[in-house]
């Protein structure tokens, strides 16, 4: 196997159908992507080293989707769909298939090029169609994660995606090609809050919590208001929000 790196013996060895598994593996284990159960949504999953990690992780009462353009072969416990992910046809055939998921993953990639500037803005492109599709499937608290190429267009495409989540980061697995500029940016927390931080509005408290919490509800979603008793309506602005509840301040 001469001229072939460490995780592509690796990979040989261990049944994995492509190097790239363990930069799956690498990115659960920093940020804690999968447990059992869960269903998983692998975009541009050809030829399934994703796939076979991802089954691997979630378990015997998970589930896992593969989508690619070219034919997967099977793998046991895993389903797939054959399209093309910038086609709607395909995107409804993924949302019909899987209703909501807990976890998206895409490790598309642009046919390259050689022209840095071409392949970066195509792998962003890539990288915002899986965020589209998530954005349809993923369930509140969901986690997200794509692959692009490091550049200028980057930044723009991570402050999209972190008005959709709790916090975003910036991966690069050990995996990944030492000359290579790939890096993964990982969405944590999927928000489906009908309220944003700073947002301000009138509230009437309904309830009381745990910990003496004023509890209000708006369009069902909980907010923790301290210091204001059962039965008041107040002005408040919120202050944190998370996927199936937030917090909020009492404006004077």
């Amino acid at each position: 196997m001469a001229g072939k790196d460490h995780y592509y013996n690796k990979a040989k060895q261990q049944g994995y159908r492509a190097r790239s598994a363990y930069k799956l593996q690498q990115l659960d284990e920093a940020a804690s992507l999968f447990d059992d159960g869960m269903t998983v949504v692998d975009l541009g999953a050809a030829p399934g080293g994703w796939l076979q990690v991802a089954i691997e992780r979630v378990g015997e009462t998970g589930s896992v989707l593969g989508v690619d353009r070219q034919r997967i072969d099977p793998i046991e416990g895993v389903e797939t769909i054959r399209g093309d992910m910038t086609d709607e046809e395909t995107r409804t055939a993924v949302i019909e298939r899987v209703g909501s998921v807990d976890v998206v993953v895409s490790d598309m990639a642009p046919n390259m090029t050689g022209e840095y500037s071409l392949d970066h803005a195509r792998s962003v492109h890539l990288a915002t169609q899986a965020f589209e599709t998530a954005m349809e499937v993923l369930d509140a608290g969901g986690d997200f994660v794509a692959k692009v190429f490091d550049g200028p267009d980057l930044d723009a495409f991570e402050t999209t995606v972190e008005k959709e989540f709790q916090y975003v980061r910036r991966i690069q697995p050990d995996a990944s090609r030492k000359e290579s500029s790939e890096l993964y940016l990982v969405g944590k927390g999927r928000l489906t809050a009908p309220v944003a931080v700073g947002e301000q509005l009138s509230v009437t408290i309904e309830d009381t919590g745990n910990e003496g919490d004023g509890i209000a509800k708006v369009e069902g979603y909980t907010l923790f208001v301290p210091n204001v008793p059962e039965g008041e309506s107040v002005t408040i602005e919120v202050t944190d929000v998370k996927p199936n509840f937030g917090f909020a301040e009492r404006l004077e």
